[in-house]
């Protein structure tokens, strides 16, 4: 893309298009984005930002707003990892949470984190990175409005029926505080005899490292979930790094939090492939196929297609997608995030997190009737006041909970009609769009 003249040629398109579906466009706002995603990088692709403290990818920083960093780094506190001798990290926000210019309306407060642990051995990084995992769970399963909702870690080392659910060997281990605080998992195997798997165990093949919250949020008068997903690399003697899970996830979607952290950051990222880009895309447009045909959800496929389309050159669609995400209606994909954040803090026993659920249940009529009117509107925020006057009780029913799904599946399929009808109103999107459902290769840059 050049600016100038090309750059006009691509914002009429996207200004007719948005004039055409009834979507408010920033032109200005669209025209600056343009210009500074076509510009070469100037000192490599990795952008500091002296005044705040934060750094990531010159794309990513583009969509970042330091407004709300101060609220951040607070839940960030809870989230995050200390480095302590032989373990070094770097934390980072990502998904939405990265793209604060962008999503008005975001989901959840997802965090990034890259754990480099210096051993003589892989079993010994294995284990260490068990007692850190299982030391941070225990440490902040519950506070001052926060909760420990489940961990991601290890994987299942023969086929095993755990809470009610078949799992097969290799698949991803999900541990609730109470397990963790055991340190094992209790389940059975396919001939109905006694299984355990114990922590200890399961940290020879961590796997997919994930730690969930329910998170107080002062700040916005409500609830959010609040997850770390960790990516785990050990460094030998030698200094040679390998992840532990195989993959080293690349650093195009993620803002990190402390410009300390560089020199990690630095290290480890220097490991990753000449193909971590491709490889990034290519995962990303698998997402994007699945919740285009499996598992229908258009607006997690459009937070997935705008990654896509900034990272290869698809500008205007790209920046035609921004501004979906500052709509009006789009805050119903919080709404749909925020409901299942309401059914978590349910259960919760802590006081102050029950109080917490009631203003957010409180802020979700808001934001419902804000964005609804009819029969929709009625169906869902009936549920959520139901939910609301039992939360004082912390009794949940079934009754209620069935309720709380059928509000999120009205919302979803709103979201889905808002986003799937305006997407496809872009003509180069909906061949995309058309291209990934059938399982075909998008072609480059189109």
């Amino acid at each position: 893309m050049t600016t100038g003249s090309g750059a006009d040629e691509q914002l009429a398109t996207i200004v007719d298009a948005a004039a055409r579906l009834g979507v408010e466009l920033d032109e200005l706002e669209a025209m600056r984005w343009l210009t500074a995603m076509a510009a070469a990088p100037e000192g490599g692709d990795v952008v500091v930002d002296v005044e705040s403290g934060v750094y990531g990818h010159r794309v990513s920083m583009l969509d970042f707003s330091p407004d709300d960093l101060a609220r951040f780094r607070r839940i960030g506190e809870i989230v995050g990892f200390d480095d302590t001798q032989g373990v070094e990290t770097a934390l980072a926000l990502s998904g939405s949470a990265a793209q604060s210019k962008v999503q008005t309306h975001p989901g959840d407060c997802d965090f990034f984190e890259r754990v480099n642990i210096h051993a003589p051995s892989r079993d010994e990084a294995c284990r260490i990175l068990g007692d850190v995992m299982r030391g941070k769970a225990l440490e902040a399963e519950s506070g001052d409005g926060y909760r420990l909702i489940e961990v991601k870690f290890g994987s299942a080392p023969f086929e095993v029926v755990l809470d009610g659910e078949a799992r097969p060997a290799g698949s991803a281990l999900t541990w609730r505080p109470a397990q963790v605080r055991e340190g094992v998992l209790r389940g059975a195997r396919p001939d109905g005899s006694a299984a355990e798997i114990r922590w200890e165990e399961a940290a020879a093949d961590p796997g997919w490292c994930k730690l969930d919250w329910i998170v107080a949020d002062p700040a916005h008068g409500t609830l959010a979930n609040a997850s770390n997903m960790l990516d785990v690399t050990w460094e030998q003697p030698d200094g040679t790094i390998t992840p532990l899970d195989g993959h080293l996830d690349g650093y195009f979607q993620e803002v990190y939090l402390e410009a300390e952290s560089i020199p990690i950051f630095s290290k480890v990222v220097r490991q990753a492939s000449a193909d971590a880009l491709d490889e990034y895309i290519s995962r990303l447009e698998h997402e994007v196929a699945k919740y285009l045909t499996k598992d229908l959800n258009y607006g997690k496929a459009a937070k997935r297609m705008y990654n896509v389309f900034r990272l290869t050159g698809r500008y205007p669609e790209a920046a035609y997608i921004r501004e979906l995400f500052d709509e009006p209606a789009a805050v119903l994909y919080q709404v749909w995030s925020l409901l299942r954040t309401l059914d978590d803090a349910m259960s919760a026993s802590e006081p102050a997190t029950l109080g917490d659920a009631e203003a957010h249940a409180n802020l979700l009529i808001t934001e419902v009737t804000a964005a609804l009117d009819g029969p929709e509107e009625t169906e869902i925020v009936e549920a959520i006041v139901k939910l609301r006057d039992r939360l004082a009780e912390a009794a949940p029913s079934a009754e209620l909970t069935a309720g709380l799904e059928a509000a999120r599946a009205t919302v979803i399929n709103l979201v889905n009609s808002f986003f799937h009808d305006r997407l496809v109103g872009l003509p180069t999107i909906a061949a995309y769009v058309d291209q990934v459902a059938a399982g075909d290769e998008p072609a480059p840059n189109g």
